[in-house]
């Protein structure tokens, strides 16, 4: 008798185990869908190399090697920068007044009046531009000289090194620009200035501009 008995409590475990298998399964599949809608999202860089930009009122980027050009950079290779950052300025000549440093050996293209500076980077009394980060910056000068019957060549100095330059030669006219543009890869504490290269400007430069601005941060 007792032997029947266990042997009908034996059949009726084995009958329960498929349901405790599934009651299991169901369990841990309602775990994973649950775990699935709850976490938190993945962000996948786009790649080693390429950092990721957030724009706001900051500018986050992300990067294995970050660049020091000014920014707060953190242990964990995250720089802060001001996303609002501008860099801009133009100025003018608005005499034709020859200043005496222009006697000088370095032949500097002196301006005297700023009608754009954001940022403050340009310095009237040296009439030079100080990159204040690395990036792509924008330079472009209208040199103009007055009844002077004398080739002149304006160059665009960065650090002391020509990059471009430009000529006004012809004879016919009372007043002729040295005109020219370029784009610019600048460290940070780069400087950029004008020289006269050959001639010179004894009828002056009234209204010449010399303008620059920052296209975008490296």
């Amino acid at each position: 008798m007792i032997q029947e008995e266990n042997g009908a409590g034996e059949r009726e475990a084995e009958g329960l185990k498929p349901w405790r298998w599934s009651l299991h399964l169901v369990t841990k599949l309602a775990l994973s869908i649950v775990l699935m809608l709850f976490a938190p999202p993945l962000v996948n860089a786009q790649n080693d190399t390429e950092p990721i930009v957030l724009e706001g009122k900051c500018l986050v980027v992300c990067d294995s090697s970050p660049s020091s050009d000014g920014a707060v950079t953190s242990s964990l290779g995250i720089s802060v920068r001001s996303g609002s950052a501008k860099v801009a300025f133009s100025a003018i000549r608005s005499t034709n007044h020859e200043p005496s440093d222009m006697s000088n050996r370095t032949n500097t293209i002196y301006f005297d009046q700023v009608l754009v500076n954001v940022g403050n980077h340009f310095d009237l009394a040296s009439s030079g531009f100080l990159a204040p980060r690395k990036g792509i910056y924008s330079f472009s000068f209208h040199v103009v000289k007055v009844y002077n019957r004398q080739t002149i060549q304006v160059s665009l100095m960065q650090n002391d090194y020509p990059v471009i330059s430009a000529f006004a030669g012809d004879q016919d006219v009372t007043r002729e620009a040295a005109s020219n543009g370029v784009l610019l890869h600048m460290e940070r504490a780069d400087k950029v200035h004008l020289r006269l290269e050959r001639g010179n400007l004894m009828g002056g430069w009234q209204y010449s501009p010399f303008s620059g601005f920052l296209v975008f941060p490296l």
